[in-house]
């Protein structure tokens, strides 16, 4: 019974850490293996001395993450071309409420600016500002003092705020863009897709110099628009696309043979006009951009936390 109690602490705490391990590590492959870390240290733990099992996994899972973290961003040094964070596929399965919340908190832009947080101050703003972890129970996880801790997160809040990288687009909104590119694709006319965009529009592409793909950032409308008419039109012709929603935004999966080829999304300014436009075509973050919804457990936030 007792064994059976201790699994089922961990399968409750699952979606909690496997969500925080994803926006921590901007990876669903290296959130599972903290996941699974923090699981193999769970079983071999003496249960009986630990008071509160939630809290417990939280702390031990983040202090896994950041360890990766810090592997993961000297590699990313020798990365080939842009890094963006692996396409999740986040059903649309919550209330209006709870979808605003963890949708914003799983947007690549807002990924992207995290990135560029110290680890300590990326946990500390998610477990606190995101998953609702009080300021002694985040400090505990980190090892800090709680002042120390606080001026974290209120540096963190500060940095996220002035990218304005944390707001919601209207659904139809994001529809009218990704239909308006997919016309734009499938035509090489960009006049509707041009009325959409910010006058800074930007484009890049993760190919994790594993397949061919721009290695620069595209700036500026002229820029992307001819991309996106002329070569996207020639090299996108023949894949099939799937809509779906990708990191809380409408997005869509490319696909030739059986295989996920190209992942686009999108980020929105404040009045509604695109800013970004991303895509991953690295095989590797690609891989699990099936029709199962592999993206589920990562969307996990606010809810399992409280």
């Amino acid at each position: 019974m007792a064994q059976r109690d201790d699994a089922s602490a961990f399968e409750a705490a699952r979606p909690m850490l496997l969500g925080l391990a994803y926006r921590i590590l901007g990876s669903r492959a290296e959130a599972e293996d903290a996941v699974q870390d923090t699981y193999l240290k769970w079983q071999s733990a003496d249960r009986s001395a630990i008071e509160n099992p939630a809290s417990w996994l939280t702390t031990l899972c983040t202090r896994r993450c950041i360890d990766l973290l810090r592997s993961a961003r000297s590699a990313r040094v020798d990365y080939v071309g842009a890094w963006l964070p692996e396409p999740i596929h986040a059903p649309a399965e919550l209330d209006p409420g709870e979808r605003l919340s963890l949708s914003s908190s799983l947007q690549t832009a807002f990924l992207l600016v995290l990135e560029r947080l110290a680890p300590k101050e990326r946990a500390a703003y998610l477990l606190h500002e995101v998953f609702d972890v009080s300021y002694p129970e985040v400090a505990a996880a980190l090892g800090i003092q709680e002042s120390a801790c606080r001026k974290l997160v209120s540096r963190a809040r500060a940095n996220i705020a002035q990218s304005k990288a944390r707001h919601a687009t209207p659904l139809d909104r994001q529809e009218q863009l990704l239909a308006a590119f997919q016309t734009a694709v499938a035509s090489g006319g960009t006049e509707h897709l041009s009325a959409l965009l910010s006058e800074e529009i930007e484009l890049c592409a993760d190919g994790g110099g594993k397949v061919a793909t721009i290695l620069q950032v595209l700036r500026g409308k002229a820029e992307v628009l001819d991309f996106v008419g002329r070569a996207l039109r020639a090299y996108w012709g023949d894949y099939r696309w799937e809509v779906m929603d990708i990191n809380g935004g409408r997005g869509a999966v490319l696909w030739k043979d059986g295989s996920a080829v190209a992942c686009v999304s999108f980020a929105y300014d404040e009045h509604g006009a695109a800013t970004n436009i991303y895509i991953v075509r690295n095989p590797d973050k690609l891989s699990r951009l099936g029709g199962d919804g592999g993206g589920e457990g990562a969307q996990g936030g606010a809810r399992e936390a409280r």
